[in-house]
């Protein structure tokens, strides 16, 4: 039995393999020097990468290497919480230990985070914000395994954002032991979509169950036989 082969240095691989690779390399450089150039290429210095081709990576700038930040957290939270581990879990546990797993990622590097989300604030990049936003909420829900295609699709994903982007809020100035003070917001809030979510399979479970109007006068017309 051979040993497996050694990964491809990141200098070899595409330009979509070495934007996910060296993100959080400059992430960790951002915190200091912000998202710009020399985090960049301090990054691709230390794996190897040409900066020219490092640049070309990540074509606009400090908000791309936000996104593919963002990106490999996704895959980082994934990998901690695998299909099999959440299968054993019920939504509300699934949906915390997700949110908490992105953060959990992210703490090493509060102070880029913090600039990173305020360069998403910045008018011009507002929507590419809202979209990683939704992003995250959907890789969140998916793995949960909702299945939703209808407007339950939107509405889990846009609640979910909210609640991310606000525990992020107070993720940013926590400063209680572990992180308690984000941690029991997290639970209020996740309460919250669980509320909203029984409140609303109610609402539905009634307007299926009652009596159509419309179905009634056409009886009323053409009574059935």
């Amino acid at each position: 039995m051979t040993d497996s082969a050694p990964p491809a240095p990141l200098a070899d691989g595409t330009l979509d393999e070495i934007r996910l690779g060296l993100a959080p390399a400059i992430a960790a450089n951002a915190g200091f020097d912000g998202w710009g150039d020399e985090a960049r290429d301090l990054a691709a210095d230390s794996a190897g990468v040409d900066r020219d081709v490092a640049r070309l990576a990540f074509p606009g700038g400090a908000v791309d290497m936000i996104d593919a930040w963002f990106a490999a957290i996704d895959a980082a939270m994934l990998a901690q919480l695998p299909p099999e581990r959440l299968a054993t879990m019920k939504i509300r546990a699934k949906i915390t230990a997700l949110v908490e797993a992105r953060l959990t990622e992210t703490a090493p590097n509060r102070e880029a985070l913090r600039r990173a989300l305020a360069i998403l604030a910045l008018p011009q990049n507002a929507l590419r914000g809202v979209k990683l936003g939704w992003r995250a909420a959907d890789v969140m829900w998916r793995a949960a395994g909702d299945t939703a295609t209808d407007y339950n699709h939107y509405t889990k994903r846009t609640i979910l954002a909210g609640v991310y982007t606000a525990t992020l809020a107070v993720f940013l100035d926590d400063e209680s032991d572990g992180h308690a003070d984000t941690s029991a917001f997290l639970a209020r809030r996740i309460e919250g979509i669980m509320r909203f979510e029984k409140a609303k399979a109610k609402l539905v479970g009634q307007s299926t169950l009652r009596p159509s109007f419309s179905r009634f006068i056409g009886r009323l017309r053409y009574p059935a036989v």
